[in-house]
């Protein structure tokens, strides 16, 4: 498979810290792939997708998006990308339409293309009866599902997911699963972080287990269960690889 991502000796040490972030971290990931980037807190995913997104710069080291660099082409880097973030994206006094037909405009998208596509995605997640409700009236499922649609409405070819399904209802989190299933299937590469190690499991075609900026494996899941001595599930292999100490910081 041909890789859509491609970093090399990425590094990242912020202003005053003493330890780096990111260190001479290398790694593909290849087109059509779901896939977990999966580490405890203060691992480096959180800089690494935001280098990946843009909004950080490396230290050294460089990286591609469908062989283009954000020096270059970061306009057109950011017309491929969606990024669903962790926290809501969401204006809370604006309707479901609203927030989406704005998040849409900022992708370029306009007119009846718009209207449809927001219409679409609204109905294929269970919400266009919704759609004129706003988002402060909404659930905790609901808003996940709306901060979905508004990362994927221009069709992206790399999707970023931070923890997708946190805090959700289980139906909320079987619905954003699917699609997002739905999206890889019609051609989406989508990078992944979670700390629902069981999710991930089921979900991801591949995965990386990050620690103190570096890769400690990386496989299929059921490849690295089986590489890990007696582990019976993925949970198993990252406290095999990551240890038992909390990693509680301020």
């Amino acid at each position: 498979m041909h890789p859509i991502i491609k970093i090399e000796s990425l590094s990242k040490k912020y202003k005053d810290a003493e330890l780096y972030s990111l260190n001479d971290f290398s790694l593909n990931i290849n087109e059509g792939q779901i896939f977990g980037l999966l580490g405890p807190n203060g691992a480096g995913k959180t800089t690494l997708i935001s280098m990946l997104c843009g909004l950080v710069k490396p230290t050294s080291g460089h990286f591609t998006i469908q062989e283009l660099n954000y020096a270059n082409h970061a306009s057109k880097i950011k017309k491929i990308i969606g990024v669903v973030p962790q926290e809501y994206a969401l204006y809370p006094t604006l309707t479901a339409r609203e927030n989406l037909h704005y998040f849409g405009s900022m992708y370029g998208l306009k007119g009846s293309h718009l209207k449809d596509k927001v219409v679409e995605t609204l109905d294929l997640l269970g919400l266009l009866k919704f759609a004129d409700k706003r988002i402060e009236t909404f659930s905790g499922g609901m808003k996940r599902r709306v901060n979905l649609i508004a990362g994927i409405l221009h069709n992206p070819k790399v999707l970023f997911l931070d923890e997708p399904t946190v805090g959700v209802d289980v139906q909320s989190k079987n619905a954003i699963i699917d699609y997002l299933k739905f999206l890889n299937q019609n051609g989406t590469t989508i990078i992944y972080t979670s700390h629902h190690l069981a999710e991930a499991e089921d979900f991801c075609t591949q995965i990386a287990i990050v620690d103190q900026g570096k890769i400690y494996a990386q496989g299929t899941p059921s490849s690295l269960i089986a590489s890990t001595a007696e582990a019976r599930n993925l949970e198993e292999v990252f406290i095999s690889l990551t240890g038992k100490n909390l990693r509680d910081a301020i």
